[in-house]
């Protein structure tokens, strides 16, 4: 099983790749987790990172696809590998794509959770987190009993600068012009499987579980 995963932010392809992980034995290899441990050890890309990181610059594909390809030809990827968060952009997919078949490791599917723009917006808009414990809600699908106080430890709930509407707006916007470009991509490759991000949790890994053929 060697898939990527698309969707936007908050449409849970995260916690969907954490179902899959619990029941076959492939690592998720998230970008992001990368980046932050090849900084923190110190490793020759993670430096390199770091200064473009430093300077408030975008980390460049060819240092991210570096930490990709490390990370590819460890022991655990034989079986298969998740990646989350890469490619972000059509032009990063040709290149991924040129990598994975120098390692003999093409993808087999791309996994894309859609969810409707207006659900996406209460599922980010609608988190609170406590000030205090740090316990998470939604005022939409998981609210408090008691609005603005948190059930577990009467800490005051607030709203992060970064799910404020007009910040979620904007980072919808940026993924449907760089990011959903990518479901045309993998379409034309034949190899796209689409599922709704909708209904409970389990449902939803029922349908990824379907369209991937994975028992």
């Amino acid at each position: 099983m060697r898939i990527v995963l698309l969707g936007a932010p908050g449409a849970g392809k995260g916690t969907q790749a954490k179902k899959i992980i619990e029941k076959y034995p492939v690592p998720q290899i998230s970008t992001g987790d990368l980046l932050r441990a090849a900084v923190a050890a110190g490793t020759a890309l993670g430096r390199e990172a770091k200064s473009y990181m430093d300077k408030g610059e975008l980390v460049p594909d060819s240092v991210v696809l570096g930490m990709v390809e490390e990370r590819l030809r460890q022991e655990d990827c034989k079986k298969g590998y998740i990646l989350d968060g890469f490619p972000r952009n059509t032009k990063q997919a040709e290149v991924l794509d040129g990598m994975l078949a120098s390692l003999d490791m093409p993808l087999n599917a791309a996994l894309s959770v859609d969810v409707p723009f207006e659900d996406l917006m209460k599922r980010l808009t609608g988190r609170r987190t406590c000030k205090a414990c740090g316990q998470m809600y939604n005022i939409y699908f998981n609210a408090p009993r008691k609005e603005g106080v948190c059930d577990k430890c009467g800490g005051e709930l607030f709203q992060r600068e970064d799910d404020k509407e007009d910040t979620i707006r904007k980072r919808l916007e940026v993924y449907n012009a760089q990011t959903a470009p990518l479901i045309d991509y993998y379409g034309k490759k034949g190899i796209l499987k689409s599922v709704s991000g909708t209904g409970s949790i389990d449902e939803i890994f029922c349908r990824v579980c379907n369209a991937l053929g994975l028992q």
